[in-house]
């Protein structure tokens, strides 16, 4: 069977199985920008370009009402018009050079709207899943030859970040700081363990928690048979750029990239600030001399401290060796050659005493490999003549703008600079600054209510578009995946879930192995069931645990612990006759009286007067 590499092909594969999803994907044409990282002294700095993508998913609510519908409801009551609602959006920006390609995932956030499905309880949430597929079809359809990767992100608690008003839907699960980060640990390891072998030379994640040790940072990462191997506690900022392998020595103001809304860029932005220009111009701070000590005080950072953690997280897909390496003249070096020495964490010991009177090297090898010639050649610059006008002025008639163009300026599919296939384009193609203002305009909208949800989710979706219906329809082809240690509702039912419902489907013919079959776990029948022992209590019923007590759960306990009538031991009563008082050794040896009794010879009575 032939499988389907679109992007809504392979989002059917992850949503569950029989429901309907609304598939939102705008994106932006390669467009010069800013480069990430400053150049060294007396360098060129890098061309960049870049593109911004926006997933959003939308179900209609309706669907899951329907689900619970009797058979002949459909039959009477005709589905009206549909009316979805957006319940998850990420946004990530592409940046890339003649060295790399970067991924960086600025905003996800989800509504809480996805109960309303009323997916089978136990199943897992598809918005995990959702991510990072769309990660992956992005990573595959961006890969060049011998160009290095990097998918990037950092993460922060946060309780709304597309959706305003969401954090007072009671549905919503916030996750906290610790929580968060492990969660996008999770969504970013399998293009880790799907990549080895197949597309890439070699494939490795990094996590860096400011404030917290190496072993804490390792419990964040995932618990797979390959996690150990594929994850690194520390950061890659000194192996990735490209600038290490042509120079002895590289400021550390040059491996930090310069990312929107970033915590790093704006600590990096502050520092500039504090050195002088002529330090900036040779790349030197004030307080901050190594990538070690910049990351010490990036833990007391205000975004990074007071209780909250901030994690970054990069993974970085290495592009297979050339087979003619050993051929001579020129050839494309990649930033993994730098790879074959280990290097330190620090930035190396500079080994130029004047910086400012090296000149660096007027291109590197890659460039010149991947650059047409007639670039490279400086064209003689021809200067028109201006034209005099004269005679009659002849007015130039009005032009009426009659419908809306959407056509863009023409790019090139491949550059050296980028890689802008037809495959990786998103529905909507717009221009950046209508990019902007799509987005801008999901942050003005409310969510706090299904109605209010539900009437920002139509205007969002006619005003991107200009009014126009815009936006395809996926079927989930994925059957679901039950976890029964917690409940759709996100509450825990203990670790093996509802056990009395699993005997109660075992009683009913359920056996053992037909879960596998479907993905889920496998059921005992009701011929493998422990029942409880009952307890054998003469004249007391109530002690005795019914035929339906299967596995009692710590929800089923009693509040207090009730003896059977057998286990009950009763104090002895004295005997009292005439004068006699029992003595103390007439108690039994294993029991002691609560009083002591004085015998009647010992007791002395006092005379009454005459």
């Amino acid at each position: 069977m032939a499988t389907d590499n679109s992007l809504l092909g392979k989002l059917a594969s992850v949503l569950p199985q029989g429901y309907k999803f609304g598939v939102h994907h705008i994106s932006t044409p390669p467009t010069k920008t800013e480069p990430l990282c400053s150049a060294p002294p007396g360098e060129r700095e890098d061309k960049t370009y870049g593109e911004d993508h926006f997933l959003a998913i939308s179900i209609d609510p309706r669907e899951g009402s329907s689900k619970r519908a009797s058979p002949g409801a459909d039959d009477v009551k005709e589905a009206g018009p549909r009316r979805p609602v957006l319940v998850f959006a990420i946004e990530v920006f592409i940046f890339t050079t003649a060295w790399q390609t970067v991924f960086f995932v600025s905003k996800a956030d989800s509504t809480g709207y996805l109960q309303l499905l009323d997916l089978p309880k136990g199943t897992l949430s598809p918005i995990r899943e959702v991510a990072s597929t769309f990660l992956k079809y992005l990573l595959e359809h961006r890969r060049r030859k011998n160009i290095q990767s990097v998918v990037n992100l950092f993460a922060r608690a946060q309780a709304q970040y597309l959706f305003p008003g969401s954090v007072e839907n009671k549905g919503k699960h916030v996750l906290d700081d610790w929580g968060l980060v492990r969660w996008w640990c999770r969504v970013l390891n399998p293009l880790l363990e799907g990549s080895k072998g197949k597309l890439w030379g070699g494939s490795k994640g990094y996590l860096i928690v400011p404030g917290l040790e190496a072993g804490e940072m390792r419990a964040l990462t995932p618990r797979t048979p390959e996690s150990a191997a594929n994850w690194i506690v520390g950061h890659p900022m000194d192996k990735i750029s490209h600038y290490i392998a042509e120079y002895d020595w590289v400021p550390i103001r040059c491996l930090i990239p310069r990312y929107p809304d970033d915590p790093k860029s704006r600590f990096r932005d502050e520092l500039d600030e504090e050195a002088s220009k002529w330090k900036q111009d040779m790349g030197y701070w004030k307080s901050v001399k190594t990538l070690d000590q910049f990351w010490e005080m990036m833990a007391f950072r205000q975004e990074c401290s007071s209780g909250r953690l901030t994690g970054f997280v990069w993974l970085v897909f290495d592009p297979e060796a050339p087979k003619d390496a050993g051929t001579e003249g020129p050839q494309t070096v990649s930033p993994e050659a730098s790879f074959g020495s280990p290097l330190p964490q620090a930035t190396p010991p500079r080994r130029r005493v004047d910086i400012a009177s090296h000149t660096p090297q007027a291109a590197s090898p890659l460039k010149l490999a991947l650059t047409p010639s007639k670039l490279t050649d400086t064209p003689t610059v021809i200067k028109k003549k201006k034209k005099v006008l004269s005679g009659a002025i002849k007015c130039r008639p009005p032009r009426v703008k009659t419908e809306h163009r959407k056509q863009l300026k023409p790019r090139p599919t491949i550059t050296p600079y980028f890689y802008w296939p037809e495959e990786g384009r998103g529905d909507r193609i717009v221009e950046e600054s209508d990019f902007k203002r799509i987005v801008e305009h999901l942050l003005q909208l409310d969510f706090s209510t299904l109605e209010k949800a539900t009437a920002s989710t139509r205007r969002w979706i006619s005003e991107a578009d200009m009014g126009a219906k815009w936006g395809r329809e996926v079927t989930g082809k994925r059957i679901p995946a039950l976890n029964f240690g917690i409940s759709s509702r996100g509450k825990g039912t203990g670790l093996f879930g509802d056990i009395p419902s699993l005997a109660a489907a075992g009683r009913n013919g359920v056996v053992a192995g037909e879960g596998s079959k479907s993905g889920g776990p496998n059921l005992l029948s009701s011929s493998l069931v422990r029942k409880k022992v009952k307890l054998e209590a003469p004249g007391d019923a109530s002690a005795a645990a019914s035929d339906s007590d299967v596995f009692q759960t710590k929800e089923d306990k009693p509040a207090v612990n009730v003896l059977s009538a057998g286990l009950v031991r009763k104090k002895p009563k004295a005997e009292v006759s005439g004068d006699v008082v029992p003595q103390p050794n007439s108690a039994p040896e294993n029991e002691k009286p609560g009083v002591n009794v004085l015998g009647a010879g010992l007791v002395r009575r006092k005379p009454k007067p005459v």
